[in-house]
């Protein structure tokens, strides 16, 4: 069937493209319980979910993202083929041995004894069976001499007997021309099983002529050379008047990678459309977000970078940014909503009656003063770029 090898590359392939895509995607990042930012879309959950998908049993986690869900897509679709192929082809192979019958080699055919079989009177292939020392073709040729009819008049006849007994009738040829009756119209007959016997044709010399040896030589040169092949080629499959699947039927029917190779290619091109999709999203978001926080794009791009590679967004020590604005006194607040460039976190003051928050609360990204009575006030992250406003 197909290549194990091209699946596992498809699986992992896609694994590592969605992990990608999910941390440079600013939908796929969230806050847990404490307050910090996490993606669902570790290296570990993105190979069970192409594994889940793959065996058609789903995940707990699906992404959010434009990008992921391109991944997702194609993904689904790529599995969706290989296993509708599989199992058609699977369907179609038993069928295929099912319509063949049961004859498949020499065993079969004396297993048996509603199917007759029989060679040519007087030909090689009767000879053969008259002078077999094998045991199965001893078997084989008591129950053609048992029943005299199964023998036929020569090998014209003998096709025609195959033809017409609707599957009850075996003839014993040889090779060479069971493939060249094969390879001809009406394209009803096939060849089941492997050879019998291994022989070779002969070119008859009168006793003791000098040109026996030369003629010997001269076709194993052409032997050797390939010209024997590229005649055989000629007559045998290029003049054939038979589709090749339907003269070599008997061949191994499996699903090649190049049957199937399409829907890689849409798995390589929703993949590559998902790195753009997640490409551009990057951008457009850091565009956004530095004209909200008033800062430039490639201070913001780089923390989002950092975030994406990392999962912090810590800024660099030596990186300068303005706040949004400054903030005055707020009395009786309940809720303070702190908003930052991917999340916006919730901090709840419990038991307080007044806070009182100076003027210049962000200084190089720090708190500068808050003072709290009579209780105590917790922010579950990095104190930067707050705007600190009532709810």
């Amino acid at each position: 069937m197909f290549y194990p090898s091209a699946q596992v590359f498809a699986f992992i392939g896609v694994s590592v493209v969605l992990f990608l895509v999910s941390r440079f995607s600013s939908e796929e990042w969230q806050v847990d319980q404490e307050a910090k930012l996490e993606n669902d879309f570790t290296i570990g959950n993105s190979l069970w979910f192409s594994l889940g998908a793959f065996m058609q049993q789903g995940c707990d986690v699906l992404p959010k993202s434009v990008s992921g869900r391109i991944v997702t897509s194609v993904w689904w679709f790529f599995t969706l083929i290989i296993i509708s192929s599989y199992t058609a082809n699977l369907a179609a192979f038993l069928t295929t041995m099912r319509m063949s019958g049961s004859i498949r080699s020499a065993e079969d055919l004396v297993k048996q004894t509603d199917i007759k079989y029989g060679p040519y009177k007087s030909g090689s292939t009767y000879m053969f069976f008259n002078q077999t020392t094998v045991s199965l073709y001893q078997r084989m040729w008591s129950f053609m001499t048992s029943q005299p009819d199964v023998f036929a008049a020569n090998n014209d006849d003998g096709i025609e007997r195959v033809r017409k007994s609707k599957g009850k009738y075996v003839f014993l040829i040889e090779s060479t021309l069971n493939e060249y009756y094969s390879s001809r119209l009406p394209c009803d007959t096939i060849r089941a099983g492997n050879n019998l016997d291994s022989k070779g044709y002969g070119i008859a010399t009168p006793m003791g002529s000098d040109i026996r040896d030369r003629l010997t030589l001269s076709i194993l040169q052409l032997r050797e050379d390939g010209v024997l092949d590229e005649l055989k080629k000629k007559w045998w499959v290029e003049k054939s008047q038979c589709p090749l699947d339907t003269s070599t039927k008997t061949t191994d029917a499996s699903l090649t990678l190049s049957k199937v190779a399409g829907i890689f290619y849409i798995l390589v091109a929703g993949l590559a459309l998902s790195v753009f999709s997640v490409i551009l999203e990057f951008l457009y978001k850091t565009k956004v977000d530095s004209q909200k926080q008033n800062v430039s794009f490639g201070s913001e791009a780089r923390s989002k970078f950092r975030l994406s590679i990392s999962g912090h967004s810590e800024d660099e020590s030596h990186e300068q940014r303005t706040p949004l604005r400054s903030t005055h006194t707020a009395v009786g607040l309940r809720n303070i909503t702190v908003k930052r460039t991917f999340v916006e976190l919730l901090a709840t003051v419990t038991e307080a009656q007044v806070i009182t928050v100076k003027e210049d609360v962000s200084v190089n990204g720090k708190l500068n003063s808050v003072s709290l009575l009579p209780t105590r006030l917790t922010l579950l992250v990095r104190p930067t770029y707050y705007d600190i406003r009532r709810t």
